[in-house]
């Protein structure tokens, strides 16, 4: 490791001591999360600069994959890290953040397969071990004042925080003014938030180094990458995926008849269930269909024979169908959670498996328009891991606790039923729909929310949809004596 890395890395890890530890004691994560992935992936993209890794090949020649690639994915790892500012919800922040670590991770490392990206992603894990002794010699040599260029930097910088401290606290304490705006600005120190604060710096300063360390000398993952496989022959490949795509035209022409006929009820009496029912039911089982079909298509794609232009004309040909009846089968199991949706409301389960279906379906327009139309999936594994990214983004763009909360809100409206026990253990990202509510359900909801919005936060801690929900809560204060026991029951 050079010493301008090393220093660079403890930067970034000072960086995440400061702004993510502040944040810790309250449990709430803010703003520090987004300047630390930003120093974090500055000192990645410096390390594969540094290798050579961002540099195009020469004059007229191909560009080396970080230039495109890497960059694109240290972009959504930050952008997916910004979650943690703008949202309050854990069970969609976390996610977040751990998908920005495997986008970091595999932009320090490339690839093209399947295999190079999902090993990519994952690489970050072992690279904390492997950088130990390279990074530990590393610091030392910038630590060392005959070895390294970094310790005039490291002395400076030290001479400044003894002199900052010092003066500091004699100015503080002889102007009470001066005093309270310092206040504001110095950490609370005492054992725990310096615990607090050390374990956040030390958790970026590792996984600051293995990124680099990855941008360095990115592991050999193409030596995961299978043998090519022999092509079968055409009629032992294409009857199967004929006979797959005949079931499907079946299913969807069941399902046309079904949602096309006037009388629906009428029509399904022979099954025994309502029009409400039969459209509830088997939504997992085609979720699971969908999996299997693009399982079934990376099969047939890999034997797929092509010999000739018959040949590529039949893989096309059957393997686009199929794509295209895999689109209806994703339109109608998505058909399908939004009636049980709107019959019984929006939880987080039903959002995230929402959201899944959705992108399994994007998935499977990319996967026919790779092996369909262009014939060339080399870009595949990159896009679609690109696009489980911006799903995610998506996902945290559309606010989905507040996303629940409204149609929850909008379903009470209509019918009068709500589920207040289930709303009460939203987030503060709910708050602006539930404060719709009439009382005492608001004030019912509300209630939990607002006992963890009382205490005030860092300013690293700082997060937009919390800002919010204390503003609103500051002019509709939550009526604590508020009768909660019928609320509970209403639906």
């Amino acid at each position: 490791m050079s010493p301008a890395l090393a220093a660079g890395a403890a930067i970034a890890g000072l960086i995440g001591a400061v702004t993510v530890g502040p944040a810790l004691p309250g449990g709430h994560l803010g703003v520090g999360i987004l300047v630390t992935a930003t120093a974090v992936a500055y000192v990645t993209g410096a390390s594969a600069w540094s290798a050579g890794r961002l540099v195009r090949s020469g004059p007229g020649k191909r560009g080396s994959w970080f230039n495109r690639t890497g960059v694109v994915f240290l972009v959504l790892a930050v952008l997916l890290s910004a979650s943690a500012a703008v949202r309050d919800a854990d069970w969609i922040v976390l996610p977040a953040l751990l998908l920005a670590v495997a986008a970091g991770s595999y932009a320090a490392c490339g690839g093209r397969s399947w295999a190079e990206v999902l090993g990519g992603g994952l690489a970050v894990v072992p690279a904390v071990g492997y950088m130990l002794p390279w990074a530990g010699r590393g610091a030392y040599r910038a630590a060392s004042p005959s070895r390294g260029n970094a310790w005039p930097v490291i002395r400076t910088g030290l001479i400044v925080v003894v002199l900052l401290a010092v003066f500091g606290g004699l100015f503080m304490g002889a102007d009470a003014a001066f005093g309270s705006l310092a206040s504001g600005l110095v950490p609370e120190i005492s054992a725990v938030s310096v615990f607090l604060y050390a374990f956040a710096g030390t958790a970026t300063l590792v996984l600051t180094c293995a990124a680099a360390y990855l941008g360095q000398a990115p592991p050999p993952l193409r030596m995961l990458n299978p043998e090519p496989a022999t092509p079968a022959g055409r009629w032992s490949w294409a009857v199967p995926i004929a006979a797959l795509d005949l079931l499907f035209l079946a299913f969807c022409a069941i399902q046309a008849g079904v949602f096309l006929a006037d009388d629906k009820d009428k029509l399904l009496e022979s099954t025994g269930l309502t029009y409400a029912e039969y459209a509830r039911q088997g939504f997992f089982q085609l979720v699971v269909v969908t999996v299997l079909v693009l399982a079934v298509i990376a099969v047939a794609m890999r034997y797929a024979p092509s010999g000739g232009r018959g040949d590529r004309v039949t893989v096309r040909g059957l393997l686009g169908l199929l794509c295209a009846l895999t689109l209806v089968v994703v339109a109608v199991a998505l058909r399908r959670l939004y009636l049980y949706e709107e019959t019984f409301g929006w939880t987080r389960l039903r959002l995230w498996v929402h959201a899944f279906e959705f992108w399994l379906g994007g998935v499977v327009v990319l996967v026919a328009v790779a092996g369909v139309v262009k014939g060339r999936l080399a870009w595949l594994p990159r896009a679609v891991a690109a696009g489980g990214a911006v799903a995610m983004i998506a996902l945290v763009s559309i606010n989905p606790d507040g996303f629940i909360a409204g149609h929850n809100v909008d379903r009470y409206e209509d019918t009068g039923k709500v589920d207040v026990d289930y709303l009460r253990g939203l987030s503060a990202d709910a708050v602006p729909a539930l404060d719709r509510l009439p009382e005492p359900q608001r004030s019912c909801a509300l209630r939990a929310i607002a006992f963890d919005l009382k205490d005030d936060e860092p300013a690293m801690g700082a997060n937009y949809a919390r800002s919010r929900a204390r503003e609103i809560l500051k002019h509709r204060p939550v009526d604590d004596s508020a009768n909660c026991a019928s609320s509970y029951r209403s639906d």
